[in-house]
């Protein structure tokens, strides 16, 4: 019998052909045998109790030219899924809110949900590392002027983001002595409306900010350290930090078996935590990416190792 993936994400003739982990994730899942859908976010419809889908038949191909096909958008069922991989980056707005809710009705119905609609609205990729406080370096998360201020003037040199963003946007370093600290903490903040996280600065960027992937709690044994580019704090590919290979540490395997756990509790099967040093400063589970940059780096098939825990889930399940 073949299986049915559904993928929610962004218009993937838009993606990075080299780079984007989603697509790595579709190439294994039509190189076992399953026939894969995709949509959008706005494809999706609720219809008397049941979650329909507006979606077109894909299929994928490893060749940066050409490497996808899109069929004619038919509407059914989403129940008629085995799965659907929500991968729509953020920004996570009340739009990807509404969408989890409809995706959580579709996993009543008995669809395998990658991730657990109601773990991506519960576990904010910036504030989830709080659950694990000694994992992380000092954090502050606060809208007021003040207690920013002073926390900044306290440690010296601290890092302040949104809790929202992605890829390095927005995220800002500051110093005690910097003349700009009023105005970045009023426009992060939208003078004192929104949350903001504040972390002391970790001078071990400079060796890469270490993307690991957990898949259902277990880390990968590969890891991409990503460096910043020379003048830049921020080690995000997105923003020219190069990639690099970098062993798993026992502090790296300490973080993973705090957070493992949790992670599997929540059925949170494909997640990728960021760790400077010695510490966990975000918990990715929206879209995390970095796949395709470890398996060229260390010889790995990571998407292989998460349909192996996929089809074991389903087979489990008489799916």
């Amino acid at each position: 019998m073949t299986r049915r993936l559904a993928v929610i994400m962004d218009p993937i003739g838009e993606i990075s052909f080299a780079k984007d982990t989603t697509l790595a994730m579709l190439l294994e899942a039509q190189q076992r045998g399953w026939q894969l859908f995709h949509l959008a976010p706005g494809d999706l419809a609720l219809e008397g109790g049941r979650v329909l889908a507006t979606a077109q038949p894909l299929s994928v191909a490893d060749d940066p030219a050409d490497w996808y096909s899109l069929g004619e958008a038919h509407r059914f069922p989403l129940a008629d899924m085995d799965l659907v991989l929500m991968r729509k980056d953020p920004p996570f707005d009340m739009d990807y809110i509404y969408c989890t809710y409809l995706l959580e009705l579709a996993e009543a119905d008995g669809v395998l949900v990658v991730n657990r609609p109601q773990s991506l609205r519960d576990c904010n990729e910036k504030l989830f590392a709080a659950w694990f406080p000694r994992c992380m370096p000092e954090t502050l998360v606060a809208a007021r002027a003040a207690p920013l201020r002073d926390f900044v003037a306290r440690l010296g040199d601290v890092i302040l983001k949104p809790l929202g963003g992605m890829g390095g946007a927005s995220v800002f370093r500051l110093r005690a002595d910097d003349p700009n600290i009023n105005v970045v903490i009023e426009t992060l903040t939208g003078h004192g409306r929104h949350l903001v996280m504040a972390q002391r600065y970790l001078p071990e960027i400079r060796d890469g900010d270490k993307r690991i992937i957990l898949i259902d709690g277990e880390p990968v044994p590969g890891v991409l350290a990503r460096i910043p580019a020379p003048g830049e704090t921020r080690a995000n590919l997105a923003t020219g930090g190069r990639g690099e290979a970098v062993a798993l540490s026992e502090r790296d395997r300490w973080i993973c078996a705090q957070i493992g756990p949790e992670l599997r509790r929540r059925g949170l099967l494909f997640v990728g935590i960021d760790v400077i040093g010695d510490y966990l400063t975000e918990i990715n589970v929206t879209s995390p990416t970095g796949v395709r940059q470890i398996d060229a780096l260390f010889g790995l098939n990571v998407s292989g190792r998460l349909f192996d825990t996929i089809e074991a889930r389903l087979a489990e399940a008489g799916r």
